[in-house]
């Protein structure tokens, strides 16, 4: 496959590494439901080992509800209701927005450092001048009392201000 992934990690496509087809067994040795399923290998860093997509889902005929975090399939048995652990979902959805904002602030760093090396020398250096100093001596000032009650807090400012 020569696609590149979208989505998985925000801002970021990955062009698969290859594929391997292993034997994915749902349930316990006396109720379950075994197939192979395809996997592309992407080199991600997410929270999750592997996504299986609407093939793999399709393939043991599952329904997935994400409310209840259950996943069913039907079995030789009857049907197999596989439970989500409701913390350890939690956890890995949490390390996955950490992980994601990890690589937005990088993306956006490389941008940055791709801006910067755009820009001149010249435009880099900060200019050496002396700072005008403005005195007030020259001018009225006025004496305003910035706490109600309290003359101990007050600040001096020009008595020419427009009151607007």
């Amino acid at each position: 496959m020569d696609s590149p992934f979208w989505g998985i990690i925000p801002g970021k496509a990955s062009l698969p590494l290859g594929q391997i087809t292993l034997p994915v067994q749902f349930g316990t040795a006396k109720h379950f439901r075994v197939n192979y399923v395809n996997f592309l290998v992407a080199n991600f860093n997410t929270a999750y080992h592997a996504i299986l997509g609407r093939p793999a889902l399709a393939k043991f005929m599952a329904m997935q509800h994400y409310m209840y975090l259950v996943l069913k399939m039907l079995t030789q048995q009857g049907v197999l209701s596989l439970r989500a652990n409701l913390d350890v979902a939690y956890s890995c959805e949490k390390e996955s927005f950490t992980l994601a904002k990890a690589t937005d602030i990088s993306i956006h760093m490389q941008d940055y450092l791709t801006t910067l090396q755009q820009i001149s020398p010249q435009d880099l250096e900060i200019p050496t001048m002396e700072a005008t100093q403005v005195s007030t001596k020259s001018k009225e000032v006025k004496e305003v009392v910035l706490v109600p009650n309290d003359q101990s807090k007050t600040a001096r400012i020009g008595a020419d201000l427009d009151p607007k």
